[in-house]
Order: structure tokens, then C-alpha cells, then sequence
């Protein structure tokens, strides 16, 4: 059947009809098309067709139009390849082999793509005749034959790795790895570049049958370095890079040239094989020899990174950089990146060692289409950015020249690098620059004024990412003479430079915090009137930079003119955003920080928002109920829940018990029963972080459902969900709080897990924190059930709460650990310098507090007397000694 089928003239002609209407322009008409080849599945041999059309038709049809064929067929090898009737699947797998080497380029590679897919289904066992015969075919004298039968295997290659190196397959690669090394050497730099491209899959995953090959695999590599072929290259050096990441053992003795060699091509005039090369020194600085193979080599490689740090001219062309005033040109939507919301996490607030937080630096870099791809640019400030961080001081002399070449250089594009180098070296070289950040501060402030919008929006960047010093100096030299540039900046009329000012405004004020309160009556005016000059997606970046703001600065926020300033605004944008807009994410978020500063400030616009969030929960669960019942039925977008749910949370902790009259007239306790069942995470993790703060506002309406909520919290004890496991911890310390004594019952639900948790290796510090605070209260309130456990913890226990500041939360955790200690003091005996420990870590304990820790100190030191005393406190450390001395007359 499959080699005498001929098709039916007519119908012949009704498909390449088809096919040509497609190509059409119009919307309508493709749409027609579409729904009709759809129709055209229902007939068995129709998939014949197809391929006869892209094999076949060699001179009745164009070529687009044959390479379209074999798309449709592809797509529908993807959808419905195993009803096939098996002839028709035969005749397919033969016209593919037969005809791989067609003359056109266009046809091989779409009989390569189509031959893969088929691979990708399973196929490569019940093809076994494929690899044979495209090996053999890259033999082939016919250059199109060789050509067309490497680029269906480099496709396999790609899509298949694994299965390649399988027994099932009785491991084809121990036959190919050698083939596709012979070829490293053929005359034509195309078969070349497909030769290495086919080896380079399988360097990340180890495969052995090429580990077993890796010394000429290295050899014709290394013979392919002065390659006149672009493409080859460019994929040699990933080859040279991913050797890096994985067997560097294996480079180290050709260290020396291979630095030579790709020094050279990060300034290769082809920007796709320099832009490969420079991913080497990203690598590089990851790998524990860095520091000794780099070193003698700076002094050439930092100039040739900070030279790719300039844009280039097709850079300028596609960023609009000659554009400079472009604040009334709307924004294309398709430019404005989707946004994904972070869900509340409950944190002690002031834990003594902050974690930095690592933002994913985009090099103050630009987030439109065309360049938000990575390019060189980015990379050589990225490798720039973890070489500092690896040689730290050591670049400056190599630096220090090119920064003020750079610098005072009289071509922008040259200026504008050299801000960006001294954005990418700000972390790493910190130290080194100290001195010299006096007189580049203003210097840059000065930059900010600049006419090139793309060197203003450098600026903003590079300027934030020294804010940590500027805040710590005298704020008249810096830092209000920054906030004055940088709200003028906010308002600039070019849409980069508005962006980069915000971001880098969001970054100074959470460095700042209360330092801003001065200022606070210029920055809302600023960013309130920047409200009616931004388009869409700078909007979205400008309620960020306000709740930051409002997170930074706190309860200073609530004064009756910044709130009559603030909230209008704002509450005209939730006014005229539709519940299912996107915008509405970002737009929540900046409320909730609002509300929580604001606090009852926030009472009168409370009342619209609270019963919107309960609305938009409401609808999100009906239609995942509907979802559950009907396939037809699309699932909901669950961020607008979580987004409420977390808006919610700000209201309950920023109005406290003026929330109660909305609780008490509304269904969202019985909502929140449904959201902490939910199987998404992040909506299971709001959903605790608001029935901890409905718990601290308004226990009343919460009470009657503890019953029902408890043993949910305890089935989210588990650490795989670091943040759900984290806000149920917090939510059972508060509801134990709350609940007293009739915890009771509760108990044996939770605490074996939140032993478990504090005892586990490599918990995170927030978890432990919040695990050990709970346990607390849970002994605070039932005692006699928490305290037989006492040996099981206390060390844990101790040890991760000695870093917190004082607090309430520290305060009950105490008393609770106190309360257990009176119980059953044999408990602590074991562990006893741990207390010790903890309590010196308090600054200043309530006078009731500080007496409980007398009475167990003096307890403990009476129990084992004046001279065992003696021998157990010459253990301490000299200032723990000191402080028990100072504080408890120890």
C-alpha cells in the first residue's frame, strides 16, 4: 500500500489550494483555513498528502508552500500521531528518508523537524532502521545529502540526549560520538558547525560514550580554534564553556591557551560568537581555580569586558535611543512583562542579621523585547559583576585608568559604560571604592542631568547600587541632594529614564527606611503627580516604588496631608480596573503595604476594598468549583485570590480591631476554610497569613472555627513548602495565644511536627525562627503537655532565637519556655549554657521577664552550688560572662 499510493488528482489540487490561502494576510481567511485542514484529520490517507506535497512537488509547487505542508504535518504528528494507520505512518518514515538531502535548504530542515518529532514520540525504538541510515547518509558524496542527514541528527541530538545513550537503543552514541568527531574536519564549515553542534548535547549531562572520547574530542576542538566559519566559532566556545562547567579537570592543562583563544573571540566581529565567548569568564569565575588561572590575565581581559559593556549601534537603533522624549507615545502592550505576585510571608522583622536580599540584576539594563534578551552587553557587565566579587580589590589597578578614561570621555556611549562598569563593580570592589565614592557620588548626581536619556537612566541604576553608602553618610552632602535629582528623574520625559529613576528610588528607600520622613511631603507629591503623567507599564513600576515607600517609612505615613495626598489617586486607578485586570495585582500589593502603614488612617477607604478582596476570593473559588465539575470550563487565574487574600492580611494588621465589623458582616471565614484546603501553595500560604492576623484582630469571629481550621494547619506542617509550613507555624503561635488554655485538646495535633521541624538540618533561619516562637507559646499556654518535651528542643531552641531582636513575639516565647522550665527543670539541665545563652541575647526584658530569668539562674547555680557554678561558667565565653554578671549578679 504505502509504496503504490498516488493521490487523487483533485483532491491534490484542493490542498494546495489550502496551502496557499493560508499564506494569506488576511485574519479571516487563515482562520477558514485553519478550521478546514483541521476537518481534513478525519481522513486517513490526508496526512499522505502532505508529505507528497513537501517530497514530491519538487518543481509544480513553490517552496514555501511545500515547507508549510510539512509544518501542518508535523503538528499533526504532534496531536494525533498514534491513530496513524500504519501504512500511512510507512509511507511518511520513507519519503522522509528519502528525500533528507532535497536540494533546498528550506525542505531539509523541515524534513529534519519532521523526522524528529517523529522521533520524540516514542519512535526511536520502532524506527530502527532512522540512525543506521542517516549515518550512513552523512557518507554520502551529495554535499545536500550530508548536509540534510546532520541536521535531522543534530535535531535528535537536541530533542533526544538522553535516550540516545539508553541500552534499549543498545547505545547508538558509541557508534556516533566517533562519526560526528570525523566530521570536525570536512571541508565545509556548515557540516562542521552540525558536527559540533551534535557533540556539544551531551558534554552537560557526562555522557559516557563521549567522556570515553573526551582527549580527541579536545584535540579537534582546540584544531578548530582559528576557524574563518562564524557559526563554528561560536560553537566551539559553547563547547569550551560547558567543558568548563563540567570537566575542568580536563581543561586545566590548556588553561593558559584556552584563555588565549577565547580573550580573542570576546572581540570577535561577530557579536553571536562574542557574546558566546564572554559566557566562558561568567563560568570561569564560579570555578574554585579562578582566581589562580585569571590572575595574570586582567590586565588585557577587564578592557576588552568593559569595551562589550558599550552599546552598539544596532543597540541604539532598536532601544529608540535617539528618542528622547517619548513620555506621550502609549506603551505597546506587548512590552509590558507579565507580573507575578509574591505571596505574604510572616518574618520576624528584625532578625540581627538582615539577609541581603538578591534582586536579579538586569545590569540597569533595559526591559524591552528587543534587548531584554541576553545580549553582550549584559554579559560582559554580568562577568564584570563576579569577577569583582571574586578578586575584590585586586581589579582596581587594572580599573582605575579605564574609569576615568571612560568617564570623562566626550562620547556618550563611552560615558555611559563607564557608569555601567562602576554599577557592575559596586558590590565586589566595595571596599576599594570607599575613597573614591566622595567625589564620584556627585559627580554622578550630576550625571543624572545629563541630555542623553539612556545615560540618565544608567545613572539611576549605578547610583542605587551605592545607596547603602550614601545613607550612612551626612545627608546634606548625599543624599538630599540624590532625592532631589532622583524625583526630578521620576519625572523625566523620556519612559526609561522614569523607570530606571523608580526602581532605583524602591532600592534607596528600603535602604533609607525612617531616613526618608523628612522628605516624605516632596517624594508623595512627586510620585502622586507622576501618576497622571505615566503611561501603562511605568504605572505598574510606580505603585511598587509607593508601597516600598509605605513599608519603609511605616506608621510615619499616617498624617492626615500625606493621606489626602496618597490615597486619592490611588483609589481612582481600584475604581476603574475591571476585577479581572492584571493590573489589579500590583495595584493590591501596593495597597496592602499602604494599608498596613496607614493603619486606622487607612478606616475610611477600607470598606470598598475589604469587601472587593472578599468578592474577587468569592469568584475565584466559585469557578474553580465550576472548573471541578465541568471540563469545558476554564481554570481561574488563582493570583487575583491571592492577591486579595494578601490585601486582606494588610487590612487586618494595619486596622487591627476596626476590622471586626467587616469580618462580622461578611462569609470570610468560611471562604478562608475553602482557600487553606486549596492545592496551590501560594494561595494555602496567604491564606494562613491572613487567619494569623484575622486571629490577632478579631479572635471572636475566628474561635468558633478552630475546630475545623487547627487540623488543617497541622497537615501544613511540612517543610518541602517552606513558606506554607512557615506562615501555619506562625498562625498556630497566635491562635495558642489567643486560645489560652483550651489549646489543650490541640496539642498532640502539631507539636510532634514542630519538634521535628526545629531539630532538621538546613532549615531556613525564618522557619526556625518562627518554629521555636511557636513551640513557645504552645508551652506558655499548656505547659504541663509541652514540657515533658523540653530535652527534645531546648538546645534548637535557644540557639535560634538568641539572633532575634526584642519583641512581643520574643517576649511570649520566653515566658513560655519559663513557664516549661518550672515544670520540669530536669529538662534544661543538659543544655543549660544554651539558656544562658538566649537570655543574655535580650537588650531589655520586660522587669516581670527579666525576674522569671533571676529565679531560674539563681535556681540552677543554688541547685549544683558555689563551686560546680564556678566550673560551668568558666566555660562561657568572656562576653556572655560579663553580661550574665552585669544583669542577673551571676
Amino acid at each position: 500500500m504505502a509504496f503504490s499510493w498516488q493521490p487523487d488528482p483533485a483532491g491534490l489540487q484542493q490542498i494546495l489550494q489550502l496551502l496557499r490561502e493560508s499564506q494569506s494576510p488576511d485574519t479571516e481567511t487563515q482562520r477558514a483555513v485553519q478550521q478546514k485542514l483541521e476537518d481534513l484529520n478525519q481522513f486517513p490517507d490526508f496526512n499522505n498528502y502532505l508529505i507528497f506535497v513537501l517530497t514530491k512537488l519538487k518543481n509544480d509547487a513553490d517552496e514555501p508552500t511545500r515547507s508549510l505542508s510539512g509544518l501542518i504535518l508535523k503538528n499533526n504528528v504532534k496531536a494525533h500521531y498514534h491513530n496513524f494507520p500504519p501504512e500511512v505512518t510507512n509511507f511518511i518514515k520513507m519519503e522522509c528518508l528519502q528525500n533528507v538531502g532535497d536540494p533546498s535548504a528550506l525542505i531539509r530542515a523541515t524534513i529534519g523537524i519532521l523526522i524528529t518529532t517523529i522521533a520524540s514520540k516514542g519512535e526511536l525504538t520502532n524506527w530502527p532502521e532512522l540512525l543506521p541510515s542517516l549515518c550512513q547518509l552523512l557518507d554520502s558524496e551529495d554535499y545536500n545529502t550530508c548536509e540534510g542527514a546532520f541536521g535531522a541528527l543534530q535535531k535528535i541530538c537536541e530533542d533526544s540526549a538522553d535516550f540516545l545513550d539508553s541500552e534499549v537503543l543498545n547505545r547508538p552514541l558509541n557508534v556516533l560520538i566517533p562519526k560526528f568527531l570525523h566530521f570536525f574536519k570536512h571541508h565545509s564549515p556548515k557540516i562542521r558547525s552540525h558536527a559540533i553542534a551534535c557533540v556539544n548535547q551531551f558534554i552537560i549531562s557526562k555522557t559516557q560514550a563521549l567522556m570515553l572520547h573526551i582527549d580527541p574530542f579536545l584535540e579537534n576542538l582546540f584544531a578548530l580554534s582559528s576557524d574563518d566559519d562564524s557559526e563554528v566559532r561560536k560553537n566551539v566556545c559553547r563547547a569550551l564553556v560547558m567543558l568548563l562547567e563540567v570537566r575542568v579537570d580536563r581543561l586545566l592543562p590548556h588553561m593558559q591557551n584556552i584563555i588565549e583563544y577565547i580573550l580573542l573571540r570576546t572581540q570577535d566581529p561577530d557579536e553571536s560568537v562574542a557574546l558566546e565567548a564572554c559566557e566562558f569568564w561568567l563560568t570561569l569565575a564560579e570555578q574554585q581555580i579562578c582566581r589562580e588561572v585569571l590572575g595574570a590575565h586582567l590586565q588585557r581581559l577587564i578592557p576588552v569586558l568593559v569595551h562589550g559593556m558599550k552599546y552598539s549601534e544596532i543597540d541604539i537603533i532598536l532601544l529608540k535611543g535617539d528618542i528622547e522624549e517619548d513620555e506621550m507615545i502609549p506603551d505597546s502592550e506587548q512590552d509590558i512583562k507579565p507580573r507575578f505576585h509574591k505571596s505574604k510571608s510572616h518574618t520576624q522583622q528584625h532578625s540581627i542579621e538582615e539577609d541581603g536580599e538578591d534582586s536579579d540584576d538586569d545590569y540597569g539594563l533595559d526591559d524591552d523585547d528587543a534587548l531584554s534578551d541576553w545580549n553582550l552587553r549584559k554579559c560582559s557587565a554580568a562577568a564584570l559583576d563576579v569577577l569583582a566579587n571574586v578578586f575584590h580589590d585586586d581589579l582596581m589597578p587594572v580599573l582605575l585608568p579605564i574609569l576615568k578614561e571612560t568617564l570623562e570621555s566626550l562620547e556618550w556611549e563611552v560615558k555611559e559604560s563607564g557608569i555601567l562598569v562602576l554599577g557592575a563593580i559596586a558590590e565586589g570592589c566595595a571596599n576599594a571604592m570607599v575613597p573614591h565614592l566622595p567625589r564620584l557620588i556627585p559627580f554622578l548626581i550630576s550625571c543624572l542631568s545629563e541630555k542623553k536619556a539612556l545615560v540618565r537612566s544608567i545613572t539611576c541604576w549605578t547610583l542605587s547600587r551605592y545607596s547603602h553608602w550614601i545613607v550612612n553618610q551626612p545627608h546634606e552632602d548625599y543624599l538630599k541632594p540624590l532625592m532631589t535629582e532622583l524625583l526630578q528623574r521620576i519625572l523625566d520625559s523620556n519612559k526609561r529614564v522614569q523607570e530606571a529613576a523608580c526602581s532605583a528610588f524602591a532600592t534607596l528607600e528600603e535602604e533609607a527606611c525612617t531616613e526618608l520622613v523628612p522628605y516624605l511631603d516632596t517624594i508623595l507629591k512627586t510620585l502622586v503627580y507622576a501618576f497622571d503623567k505615566y503611561q501603562h507599564k511605568n504605572l505598574l513600576i510606580l505603585y511598587d516604588a509607593i508601597g516600598t515607600l509605605a513599608d519603609s517609612v511605616g506608621h510615619y505615613l499616617n498624617q492626615q496631608n500625606y493621606i489626602e495626598l496618597l490615597m486619592p489617586p490611588l483609589i481612582q486607578k481600584w475604581n476603574t480596573l475591571k476585577d479581572e485586570d492584571k493590573d489589579l495585582f500590583p495595584l493590591l500589593e501596593c495597597l496592602s503595604s499602604v494599608a498596613t502603614a496607614l493603619q486606622s488612617g487607612f478606616l475610611p477607604y477600607s470598606k470598598p476594598v475589604y469587601e472587593r478582596c472578599v468578592s474577587l476570593t468569592e469568584k475565584t473559588l466559585e469557578q474553580i468549583n465550576r472548573a471541578s465539575i465541568d471540563p469545558e470550563v476554564e481554570q481561574p487565574d488563582k493570583d487575583f485570590m491571592i492577591v486579595a487574600l494578601d490585601l486582606l492580611s494588610g487590612l487586618a494588621e494595619g486596622l487591627e480591631q476596626h476590622i471586626e465589623v467587616f469580618v462580622a458582616n461578611s462569609n470570610i471565614m468560611l471562604l478562608l476554610f475553602q482557600c487553606m484546603q486549596d492545592k496551590m501553595p501560594e494561595v494555602r500560604q496567604s491564606s494562613f497569613a491572613l487567619l494569623g492576623d484575622l486571629t490577632k484582630a478579631c479572635f471572636r469571629h475566628v474561635k468558633p472555627h478552630i475546630n475545623d481550621f487547627i487540623p488543617i494547619l497541622g497537615q501544613n506542617l511540612n517543610p518541602e513548602f517552606i513558606s506554607v509550613c512557615n506562615n501555619a507555624t506562625w498562625a498556630i503561635g497566635e491562635v495558642s495565644i489567643q486560645m489560652k488554655g483550651e489549646m489543650t485538646p490541640y496539642i498532640g495535633l502539631v507539636l510532634n511536627q514542630l519538634v521535628e521541624i526545629i531539630n532538621r538540618p538546613n532549615t531556613p533561619k525564618t522557619l526556625l525562627e518562627n518554629t521555636a516562637i511557636t513551640i513557645g507559646r504552645l508551652g506558655l499556654v499548656c505547659p504541663d503537655m509541652v514540657a515533658p518535651m523540653l530535652p527534645q528542643f531546648i538546645r534548637q531552641w535557644c540557639t535560634s532565637l538568641r539572633n532575634i531582636r526584642d519583641n512581643e513575639e520574643k517576649d511570649s516565647a520566653f515566658r513560655g519556655v519559663c513557664e516549661m522550665i518550672r515544670v520540669n527543670p530536669v529538662g534544661v539541665v543538659q543544655d543549660f549554657i544554651f539558656f544562658c545563652d538566649a537570655v543574655a541575647s535580650w537588650q531589655n526584658p520586660k522587669p516581670d521577664l527579666k525576674e522569671m530569668f533571676f529565679k531560674i539562674l539563681h535556681g540552677f547555680k543554688g541547685q549544683v552550688g558555689e563551686e560546680n557554678w564556678k566550673q560551668f561558667s568558666n566555660q562561657f565565653p568572656l562576653p556572655l560572662r560579663e553580661r550574665l554578671a552585669a544583669n542577673y549578679n551571676l
